[in-house]
């Protein structure tokens, strides 16, 4: 199947979330590091995305970065915009204005450090369908962010999202003990979403020792979205390195 899937010309895209980048940058009040830069600079070496993740208090990406965030996109082909965070209607009329590319839509309260947990479905259905409703009326493609619940499957026609996100902590958090019992509920769960015909994201915790299996054992992944490891390996390899560091292990 893997074999069939680089046939066809497919690959799993890398987009790079710049949130870290923005939160060095806050930490000074100053533009350094410079964040348009560094996504440019990201997507010259190859990214096929950036991804960015707003939150209420703003402690990273700000609302007026993904405007200019989607200004920068806009001027490189075939390259995408992500854009993640809770529905709030600040959080919508924010992701209207800047028109990316795709939005995930993401459970996590305001003052979460980090995403840590999928939809909580069929109970936040009512939130979520006029939601993604009114996303894909504006022509943006909508993910949402999912554990790899099998009891989740029945559900997701009913939304009409295009894609799902796979939150990835339990696999990555259980690779070292077996890699092949840490893939194996998000290898049947994948399988599902694509019998619905439903596309598929993957995000969270992924680095350079886990990403190669998770795509090779799930071709189905048509992007992952990784920021802190990429981050931390740039500091350590330089970014051009890292990119192509990442981007080998998609290939």
């Amino acid at each position: 199947m893997i074999l069939y899937f680089y046939t066809i010309g497919l690959m799993t895209k890398l987009s790079v979330n710049v949130n870290k980048i923005a939160l060095l940058r806050n930490a000074r009040g100053q533009n350094q590091p410079d964040l348009l830069a560094f996504s440019r600079q990201c997507l010259d070496l190859g990214a096929q995305g950036i991804t960015a993740h707003p939150r209420p208090d703003q402690r990273h990406i700000r609302y007026d970065d993904l405007s200019l965030l989607s200004g920068l996109l806009q001027g490189v082909a075939s390259a995408e915009f992500n854009i993640e965070g809770y529905p709030s209607e600040t959080f919508i009329e924010a992701v209207l204005h800047a028109r990316p590319d795709q939005v995930t839509l993401v459970p996590d309260p305001p003052e979460a450090l980090t995403s840590s947990f999928g939809w909580r479905l069929p109970e936040q259905m009512d939130l979520l369908i006029p939601v993604i409703r009114r996303f894909k009326a504006a022509g943006i493609r909508v993910s949402i962010f999912v554990d790899p619940d099998m009891d989740l499957i029945a559900y997701l026609p009913l939304l009409e999202t295009d894609r799902v996100e796979l939150y990835t902590y339990d696999y990555v958090h259980q690779y070292e003990a077996g890699p092949e019992s840490a893939i194996a509920p998000f290898k049947s769960f994948a399988k599902a979403v694509s019998e619905l015909g439903i596309g598929m994201n993957a995000g969270h915790d992924l680095n350079l020792d886990n990403l190669r299996y998770l795509v090779t054992e799930i071709p189905q992944i048509q992007e992952v979205s990784i920021g802190h490891a990429l981050v931390g390996d740039a500091l350590q390899l330089g970014l051009p390195a890292t990119i192509e560091a990442y981007l080998a292990c998609l290939k």
